[in-house]
């Protein structure tokens, strides 16, 4: 039996619908036929060429859910719970990590390992089945595979695809303690994750400005106390409201989830003296913004920290509380496409039509070329 991808054959061209064989399966790994796989930003970045080192050809996808069809594995998913075929099940997009480098030795921190290698980014077509956009694809056997928790639907995960993770390690990077102030730049995934999470963690008075009324209502959902419209209101009304709620002061922590320039200089305004500054949506590189070293972090003791992907550690903990706190994910998607509606997919969400699109290869209506 044939499968079949959607395939990304280089920058800002027309996305192929192409046949691959049945994966050959090595020593511990893992063949999953995919439910679900989001379409992010970074797939949007990726489309465009803003990414450097791109193997193209590509099948894109690098956060998906699956049932298992046939595993070689140790039997156990990553967090010791017993897996087998037929079990749904997410995994940690990055594999490859060296284990001898700085970054995975000494600082354990190996996502940022230079070997690290992403499915559905790092890896070419040419390798097989290693993207989600696919109706199978193949889990190396350094794959980090996390059985969904009892209680978890595809969709509740799919849902937050790569921002839970990512709003999920803003929060933990923040500090934040049980009653403080937060602010979230943005009203995307990575920031309606961002918000529910800071809610889970026991946050004061909670701020989500973004855009449109359909994410702001989300970011609601989430637990935000206070939503703000980019359009209707201007940058000093967005500072008055913050320090209305705080004497004055300013937030105690604020998420920057948006990955617009623009926001940067706001965030250090709306954020107290002593401030957490956490920018968390620059994933690529969309140019510079001006601050001022001495008024926006010297002189307001400012303490900035970077969240640039996700974490092995994220991936488990996010889903756990997902699960425990029945965060309402599922309702963040806003289309679902199937394997020949890809290039519509990217449409949608570049121009904000859907919060999160979700490829379903099910839903697959193309034919091949």
């Amino acid at each position: 039996m044939s499968q079949r991808a959607s395939v990304m054959t280089g920058p800002e061209r027309p996305l192929e619908i192409r046949d691959f064989d049945d994966p050959e399966l090595e020593s511990g790994e893992t063949w999953l036929e995919i439910e679900a796989s989001e379409v992010c930003g970074t797939d949007v970045h990726l489309h465009h060429g803003r990414l450097a080192g791109v193997p193209w050809p590509i099948i894109p996808g690098h956060v998906s859910v699956g049932r298992i069809r046939e595993t070689r594995g140790p039997g156990v998913d990553a967090a010791g719970r017993p897996l087998a075929e037929g079990d749904t099940v997410t995994f940690f997009d990055v594999v490859g990590t060296c284990h001898r480098c700085f970054y995975c030795s000494a600082a354990r921190q190996p996502n940022l390992c230079p070997h690290r290698r992403v499915y559905g980014i790092t890896f070419s077509a040419r390798e097989g089945l290693l993207g989600g956009w696919a109706t199978s694809m193949r889990l190396t056997a350094d794959t980090s595979i996390f059985k969904l928790p009892e209680g978890l639907e595809t969709a509740d995960v799919i849902g937050g695809g790569c921002g839970l993770f990512t709003g999920f390690g803003a929060v933990e990077r923040s500090e934040l303690r049980p009653g403080d102030t937060v602010v979230v730049q943005g009203s995307g995934p990575v920031g309606l994750a961002a918000a529910a999470f800071a809610r889970v963690r026991g946050c004061g008075p909670l701020v989500v400005i973004g855009d449109p009324d359909e994410r702001l209502d989300l970011a609601t959902a989430m637990g935000a106390d206070d939503t703000l419209s980019l359009n209707r209101t201007s940058g000093p009304d967005r500072s008055a409201t913050v320090a209305d709620l705080t004497e004055g002061r300013g937030a105690d922590v604020v998420i920057e989830a948006s990955g617009n320039p623009a926001a940067i200089p706001e965030g250090f305004a709306l954020l107290r003296d002593g401030g957490t500054y956490v920018v968390a949506g620059h994933y690529t590189d969309v140019g510079p913004v001006s601050i001022n070293p001495h008024l926006d972090i010297n002189r307001k003791h400012a303490t900035v920290k970077g969240r640039w992907g996700t974490e092995l550690p994220h991936v488990s903990r996010a889903l756990d509380l997902l699960a425990r706190h029945r965060l309402p994910f599922a309702r963040v998607i806003g289309g679902e496409y199937g394997l020949g509606e890809t290039g519509q997919a990217l449409a949608d969400v570049e121009r904000l039509a859907v919060t999160k699109a979700i490829i379903v290869p099910s839903r697959d209506r193309a034919t091949p070329g």
